[in-house]
Formats: C-alpha cells, sequence, structure tokens
C-alpha cells in the first residue's frame, strides 16, 4: 500500500502556523507527515525557518495519531550526532510508535557554515556522515560511545532510550549516493525528478545493498484552482531551488541562491515541481510513483495555499489511496 503524506515546510511557514497545516493534514486524512531542518530560506520571498525539534515536540501533541519524520544533518556542524541522537531518542520515548523514521543527509552550507567550519567536499561530507550514524547506532544501543575519527566523541551515553527506535533514512539525490547509502541505511528518501532518473536511483540503491528496503518521495507539486496561479505560486515560493544538487550544497544565503536563478522563467519550473490545476493529473503522478516502488509519498505544494491544497487533496486524492491502513504500517 501507498502511504500519502504531508510535507511541513519550515523555510516557509511559521511554526505556529504549520502546526494549524499539520492538524487540518491529518483531519484530511493525510496518512504522516514529513517535516525539513533548516536555520535557512531557499529565498527571502520564503522568510522562515523555525526550529524543527522543538516544534515537532509541539506537533505530536497537537495531533492525534498522524506519525511525523524529519530529515536533518547530524554531521557536527549545527548538530553533533551526540546531540540528533538524544533529540531523536526523546521524541521517539514520548511519542511511541509516532516518530517512526529519522532521514539524514551529508548536508548544505546555506545551514551548516554557520559554525564557522570549512566547508568540506562531498566526499568527506559522506565520511561524517557515516561517521554520524554509526555514532547514532551506537548511542542508541546504550554503549558509552567514543571517537576520534572523523567527529570527536569523548564517553557520551545516551541514558533515556524509547521502546522502539526510529529508522534511519538516507537522503539521496544522486545514483552515486543512493548506491553507497544501501550499505547502511534502513530506508532512502529521495525527491521528484524524471522517472529515468528515479529509476537510476532507486536501482543503485538496491544494487548497493537496499534491496527489499523501504523507498520514500518528496514530490514537490503546486495545485491551485487555475493553471497560471498554479505556476505562479511554484515561481515565486520555488524557483530558488532550480539550481542543481553540486550548485545547492555548496550556495551559502538565499540571496545566493535567488541570484544563481535569476534567469530561471516561469515555464521552466516543470523540471522542479509538478504543477497542475487538474487533480486527476496529480492522482497519476502519484500512482506512477508507487508503481515504481515508493511505499511513502510526501507531498510538498509550494504555494502559500496550504489550506486550499490540504483541503483539495483530502477530498479528491487521499481517497484513492488507503491513506488510514498505510498509517499504520509506518
Amino acid at each position: 500500500m501507498t502511504l500519502v503524506g504531508y510535507h511541513a515546510s519550515h523555510e516557509q511557514f511559521s511554526p505556529s502556523e504549520l502546526l494549524s497545516y499539520v492538524q487540518a493534514a491529518e483531519a484530511a486524512g493525510f496518512g504522516a507527515v514529513m517535516s525539513s531542518d533548516h536555520l535557512t530560506p531557499w529565498s527571502e520571498r520564503q522568510g522562515q525557518s523555525g526550529f524543527a525539534w522543538a516544534w515537532l515536540g509541539a506537533a505530536l501533541q497537537v495531533t492525534q495519531a498522524i506519525p511525523f519524520g524529519i530529515i536533518t544533518v547530524p554531521s557536527g556542524w549545527r548538530y553533533h550526532p551526540v546531540v540528533t541522537a538524544q533529540a531523536a531518542a526523546t521524541i521517539a520515548e514520548m511519542f511511541p510508535r509516532r516518530f517512526p523514521w529519522m532521514a539524514v543527509g551529508s548536508g548544505q552550507a546555506m545551514n551548516e557554515h554557520v559554525t564557522g567550519e570549512r566547508w568540506p567536499s562531498k566526499r568527506e561530507r559522506n565520511e561524517r556522515l557515516q561517521a554520524a550514524v554509526e555514532t547514532i547506532r551506537d548511542l542508541w544501543s546504550g554503549k558509552l560511545v567514543s571517537r576520534d575519527e572523523s567527529i570527536k566523541v569523548d564517553e557520551a551515553r545516551i541514558y533515556t532510550l524509547p521502546g522502539e527506535l526510529p529508522r534511519l533514512v538516507a537522503g539521496a539525490l544522486s545514483p552515486e549516493t543512493a548506491r553507497w547509502a544501501g550499505s547502511w541505511a534502513d530506508a532512502l528518501i529521495t525527491v521528484n525528478q524524471t522517472p529515468e532518473k528515479l529509476k537510476e536511483i532507486v536501482e543503485a540503491f538496491r544494487r548497493g545493498g537496499g534491496q527489499g528496503k523501504p523507498l520514500y518521495l518528496q514530490a514537490h507539486v503546486s495545485y491551485a484552482s487555475s493553471e497560471e496561479e498554479a505556476r505562479a505560486n511554484a515561481f515565486d515560493q520555488w524557483r530558488s531551488n532550480a539550481v542543481t544538487a553540486a550548485v545547492s550544497e555548496t550556495l551559502r544565503l538565499p540571496e545566493e541562491f535567488d541570484q544563481a536563478c535569476a534567469k530561471v522563467r516561469p515555464e521552466d519550473m516543470d523540471q522542479h515541481v509538478r504543477i497542475s490545476s487538474d487533480i486527476s493529473q496529480h492522482v497519476e503522478w502519484l500512482r506512477a510513483d508507487a508503481a515504481m516502488g515508493f511505499e511513502q509519498i510526501y507531498v510538498h505544494n509550494v504555494g502559500r495555499n496550504q489550506r486550499e491544497f490540504i483541503e483539495a487533496f483530502g477530498r479528491q486524492v487521499l481517497p484513492k489511496f488507503d491513506a488510514l491502513e498505510c498509517g499504520k504500517s509506518t
């Protein structure tokens, strides 16, 4: 079965506003929530970025039963892996079975450079991420952890542990990263790309050791009552993301993203966002994702019209997927 979840975008909305949206999403029938974790928005037009871990505890409290996941960077810049391990364990202990996964990635300079450290190559960032994952797993097993390589840890132990630990999910945007992640991740999460590129990422993950492991997808969409409004929303809020993964990992400030995308046109946005006012088209896209093997799909409506999107998808999209039953399986 396929779970259709709601993506909570901290870069675009204040934490208090997002609380109301996840309550609405649960009431509409979305099966789960995925949270971003940024210090900095992608553009000045978005203008927000609340502290996701504080918000996560509040969001789980104000909703009834819907599970939450988060994508974060535990590699020792903003968050040391010991801090990440403790934060995730605490959330999982307070809300049993409602924090089933935590996705981790190698990071982007925009969020991580603020600690003043040198921003390393992708290879080195992957090494740090693997060290962070090993540290988190050891801490979650109750071990006293010390290590000198990649990320230093000195006699750390997590004392408050949940009965059920979250899955560690790898965030990957390329086949190369997906292949590497297959050897250590419990599952994979990626973002919408062309079917050909998504197939390459999925196959690479499976070849790298991910055969039989769950596949998650974050789908960027722009839904509105008209095609013109849907395209205008995508252009206004998401054109700063019309850069390659390699470029996005090195830019440092929202204005740098805006400058890098200064020549992007509204008609270019289809490469990055699924734009349509036709609900049946959105259903078709989601069914194609499910057919590719993605068992959890987190839909991110990139426009500010969140309530319109939540209500329309709740009425016309979610009934076509058994979200309630799938939500029980997370």
